[in-house]
């Protein structure tokens, strides 16, 4: 069985979505640890509820290469397979990511290459377009940047704010972050340059 390791700083509602598809036995993995920067991260104390083994990792006043090192012995200590950014804010130092070649992902709120970086409905809504969405990609050493495994797209409506249509677009990061790990786990896949080629 895959085994995940879930990494994030708020209130982690991905990695929730990603717990019940589980559960459901709509993606074969499982979840080894949780693991936040933030000690009163809502997601951290989530995971303990369900009876995940969480783990508080504070990365306040740390060198990001200390702190990476930190992070990568606690997930190797747990054996994962795979890393799954959910929602942490930190960029992962080089170092890291070569630790775990194309076994990190994330999940971005807004069509990349559009708006990469934070806040990027508000930058989106701001922007004017009629378009916008999520994007679920793996993560290499430049921010926002890793090749695209799957996308939603979420129209802009003409009442929206800037929060109603990030509600909208973090309904579809639910269903897109499990369903692209469902795609991954299953069928064969390969990256070829920038684009993720699924098997069948």
């Amino acid at each position: 069985m895959t085994r995940l390791g879930i990494v994030l700083s708020g209130r982690g509602s991905n990695f929730l979505a990603i717990a019940d598809q589980i559960e459901q036995g709509r993606v074969p993995a499982e979840i080894a640890v949780v693991i936040s920067n933030r000690p009163g991260a809502a997601g951290l104390a989530a995971a303990r509820e369900r009876g995940f083994t969480a783990l508080s990792l504070p990365s306040r006043g740390m060198d990001r290469e200390e702190y990476d090192r930190r992070l990568e012995a606690a997930l190797r200590e747990h054996e994962v397979d795979w890393v799954i950014l959910a929602g942490y804010l930190r960029i992962l130092s080089a170092g890291f990511i070569r630790a775990f070649p194309q076994r990190i992902l994330n999940i971005h709120p807004s069509l990349l290459p559009a708006f990469p970086g934070l806040d990027a409905q508000h930058q989106a809504f701001a922007y004017g377009v009629k378009v916008a969405g999520c994007t679920v990609h793996f993560v290499d050493e430049e921010l926002d940047h890793g090749p695209i495994v799957l996308q939603a797209a979420v129209a802009v409506e003409d009442g929206d704010s800037a929060e109603t249509l990030a509600g909208r677009i973090l309904t579809e990061e639910h269903r897109i972050y499990s369903e692209a790990l469902r795609r991954l786990f299953t069928r064969p896949w390969r990256i070829e340059e920038r684009r993720v080629v699924l098997g069948q």
